[in-house]
């Protein structure tokens, strides 16, 4: 692999492709996998750019590295641990994390089991935050409409109003804690977990800590916070947080709400894009073509941002899911020997569901000089009986498609205008107003319906498309460090607030100013 991008003989040959190749849509990509459909029409192409793709996977080492993802190998280089998310969902996983991949799912059944023949818990509070959150809020949003047994309520901002707003209305004797963190340190979980046991304490709940659940690496912090080991649910140091969905993180809210049938659809489907990416042939394969089509929109052709756009308002939540695995695991620029890549690497990423997203910010794609390569997404069959609706909504977000490539030129605006008014002047100038640019990409990825398997499917392709951005970009995906900083730095300004003068160098003036009047309208008679 070659540590510096921008430098390299592949990399030069790719971004000369990608401005020779044919931005128009023109040439028909569909591929199929794993039951979804993932329309690359509308992204630049041409025999040329195929071939030249192909050579910077070569170059980067993006076989050997697909290989060493799903063997275990130390895909997370800088704190030298494997990313084994795909262990998880595997219906046999590898030999040797097997069994404790096993015991924990057959644990989160027995446990679902038990609560559903005892009639336990009429609500779920989930505390967490990050992958924690994200990934579980998402699927119960999604997937709701097959039929729930719980109702499940997420609190994650360290802002007590979240936490309370979430217990608002909820029978404290009836209600299931969870307390989900990889670490079980972070802060918003612990101090949201907090308050949800004196809220249980206040009603009078004789022992707050039966009801109480840990899902984390860390079992040791678990037990000392309280939590009884057969009450404590373990995932590994090898599963990062924002693909921790597979593991327990996942698995208990959505089997305690949704069953546990709709946990092992997640997974299947996720499991069938893992071989799809294992096994298909680069150039039919979904993900490595969605990070491909990604690459020269970002590096080569300069767009700064990634909109998502699903037309279902069932994956409202899949945009900040979507945000946080991209930007948290793309926001870097340093390779694997420290050096730059060279080119802009992950974009913003950002959207709405559609038909909304059209009457917020389709404007500025379509017309903004900048714009921005857009993801649709859209089920060919509801799970309503209105079909004309379904119509109505299919048919915009092919039409927004169709127009962001199209695009619309000075003289087909100009028929318009001159249809409109019998002063040619005016006529030209209103003209100006009707130019789209067209040309601008975007992916169609189609699911058969909204289903657990579907979703799960998505959801891999989406985890796979970002590691082999990161493969090809030469940096780990599966690292965070600027989270950590800033995570540094809160610990101590907390300290700080509560004992104002501690270490005044170590703050510029505007945090220092803060600490000081924070710390001052904090004290009593202030």
């Amino acid at each position: 692999m070659t540590a510096s991008l921008s430098s390299s003989p592949a990399w030069q040959s790719y971004a000369d492709a990608v401005h020779g190749a044919s931005h128009r849509g023109d040439h028909l990509r569909v591929i199929e996998a794993a039951g979804l459909s993932v329309d690359l029409t509308a992204q630049a192409y041409s025999p040329e750019l195929d071939a030249a793709a192909l050579d910077l996977c070569a170059q980067q080492g993006l076989t050997q590295a697909i290989a060493q993802l799903f063997d275990g190998g130390q895909a997370n280089w800088t704190e030298h641990r494997p990313a084994w998310h795909t262990a998880l969902r595997a219906a046999e996983p590898p030999p040797s994390v097997a069994g404790p991949i096993l015991t924990e799912r057959q644990r989160v059944r027995d446990f679902v089991a038990a609560a559903n023949a005892n009639g336990d818990y009429k609500y779920v509070l989930h505390l967490g935050i990050g992958g924690s959150d994200w990934g579980p809020r998402m699927i119960l949003r999604a997937l709701r409409h097959q039929g729930i047994s719980r109702e499940v309520r997420f609190a994650s901002n360290v802002d007590s109003h979240a936490v309370a707003d979430s217990m608002h209305q909820l029978d404290p004797h009836s209600t299931l804690i969870i307390i989900a963190s990889k670490s079980f340190t972070t802060t918003e979980p612990l101090a949201n977990a907090q308050v949800a046991i004196h809220w249980l304490e206040d009603a009078g709940v004789a022992d707050p800590l039966k009801q109480v659940v840990a899902i984390t690496a860390n079992v040791q912090a678990a037990r000392d916070f309280g939590i009884a080991p057969e009450r404590i649910f373990q995932f590994w140091d090898w599963v990062g947080g924002r693909y921790s969905l597979w593991s327990a993180i996942g698995a208990l809210p959505v089997s305690l709400a949704l069953g546990c049938d709709t946990f092992d659809q997640l997974l299947a489907g996720a499991a069938a894009m893992d071989d799809h990416f294992q096994h298909a042939p680069l150039s039919q394969n979904a993900p490595v073509q969605m990070a491909l089509a990604g690459m020269a929109n970002r590096s080569v052709m300069g767009f700064e941002t990634l909109a998502v756009a699903p037309y279902d308002s069932r994956l409202t939540h899949l945009v900040p899911w979507a945000q946080q695995l991209e930007m948290e695991s793309l926001g870097k620029v340093a390779t694997r020997d420290g050096s730059p890549a060279g080119v802009p690497t992950g974009p913003v990423v950002w959207g709405m569901t559609g038909t909304d997203c059209q009457h917020t910010f389709f404007q500025w794609l379509h017309q903004d000089t900048a714009g921005a390569p857009v993801d649709f997404i859209f089920c060919e069959r509801p799970d309503h009986r209105y079909e004309e609706h379904h119509r109505l909504l299919i048919a915009n977000c092919l039409a927004q498609r169709a127009a962001l490539l199209r695009g619309k030129s000075f003289d087909e605006a100009l028929i318009e205008c001159s249809a409109l008014t019998s002063d040619p002047q005016e006529a030209r100038v209103l003209a100006q107003h009707r130019i789209h640019p067209g040309r601008r990409p975007s992916n169609l990825i189609v699911l058969p319906r909204l289903t657990g398997h579907a979703m799960g499917a998505l959801l891999a392709l989406y985890e796979h498309k970002v590691f082999t951005q990161g493969v090809l970009w030469g940096i780990n995906p599966f690292d965070q460090w600027g989270v950590e900083f800033g995570k540094a730095l809160a610990r101590r300004i907390i300290d700080e607030l509560g004992q104002p003068g501690h270490a005044p160098e170590l703050e510029d003036p505007s945090t220092r100013h803060w600490i000081e009047v924070l710390s001052r309208s904090a004290k009593p008679g202030a």
